[in-house]
């Protein structure tokens, strides 16, 4: 690790270096992390107590609750700490590792949001067959393929930082450790490393990013023979919203990591966007919006009262 050493550390400067704006932006963070937590969670506890909902889709939905509770704390605990810290440091070996979760969070999520999209096709356009097509060694190894893929992407990427040395300066305009902030301040040339970062990305998150859009575009088809108006409202509500959501996080994301770093507020906003907001909003799109999550939530609380009464 010689090349890492010359550098112990970084300074993450953040959204703003104004104690009473700092004040504010850590209240509201501090409530949006609160909330993330507990609706992810909430959620997870739900599918996993009824079994009612041990089904393919929950199964994703489980997984995918459990990474954007992960993916939040990845960044955000850090940034509440700095804003109140007048030292906003982090070691060289903090700032990868929370690059490697980082990625391994939103690469893994991308496939994620790619599986439960062929799992809605699957269950709509194909529902006699359902049961067939979506079998458990299949959903079990689409998860496991999701978490793979976001693993090895993010390994390919960090590992490949070790060729690079920081020597200074060692401020990085921005309030988490992300590879594009981290290559500006590379004494070392890191064009290598920027291909590799901007070609990953679009591979990964282009593919996905494919295969969600053809199975919607499939949903929509499917929509448009459904007979009842109220049905058809209903299904076009739900699907226009998870939809807003994936496109919100991939456009975000592939912007931030396949444009060059300028350092400016326009990339904290994006990456505030898919970092932090998507894992606020998925527990509140993938379950208010759903009635079987409803039901669930009601017999376990019921459950709860009786149990106490």
């Amino acid at each position: 690790m010689k090349n890492l050493s010359i550098i112990n550390e970084f300074v993450l400067l953040g959204l703003s270096s104004d104690p009473q704006i700092q004040t504010m932006l850590f209240v509201l963070f501090l409530v949006i992390y609160f909330l993330t937590l507990m609706g992810n969670l909430m959620l997870l506890l739900v599918i996993r107590a009824d079994s009612h909902l041990h089904t393919p889709m929950y199964f994703f939905l489980g997984h995918l609750s459990f990474l954007d509770a992960c993916y939040s704390s990845v960044t955000v605990p850090k940034m509440l700490q700095n804003f109140l810290s007048q030292k906003k440091t982090i070691s060289v070996w903090g700032c990868i590792t929370q690059s490697f979760f980082f990625i391994l969070s939103g690469g893994t999520e991308g496939c994620l949001l790619s599986a439960m999209a062929y799992d809605s096709y699957a269950a709509i356009c194909h529902p006699l067959l359902y049961a067939v097509v979506m079998n458990r060694p299949l959903f079990i190894a689409m998860v496991s393929a999701a978490w793979g893929m976001g693993f090895l992407n993010s390994l390919v990427n960090n590992l490949c930082i070790h060729s690079l040395q920081f020597c200074g300066p060692n401020i990085i305009p921005h309030f988490s450790c992300e590879l594009p902030s981290l290559f500006a301040l590379s004494c070392t040339d890191p064009t290598a490393n920027i291909i590799l970062l901007a070609g990953s990305a679009a591979f990964l998150g282009l593919v996905t990013l494919l295969l969600i859009l053809f199975s919607y575009s499939k949903i929509m088809f499917a929509i448009q023979s459904i007979s009842s108006s109220v049905g058809q409202g209903k299904a076009l509500s739900t699907c226009s919203s998870h939809l807003t959501v994936v496109l919100l996080f991939y456009g975000t994301a592939l912007f931030r990591y396949i444009s060059p770093s300028s350092g400016s507020v326009l990339e904290q906003v994006v990456s505030i966007q898919y970092s932090v907001i998507t894992s606020l909003m998925n527990p509140l799109i993938y379950s208010l919006k759903n009635q079987e999550v409803k039901a669930a939530l009601q017999r376990m609380l019921r459950q709860q009262i009786c149990v106490s009464g």
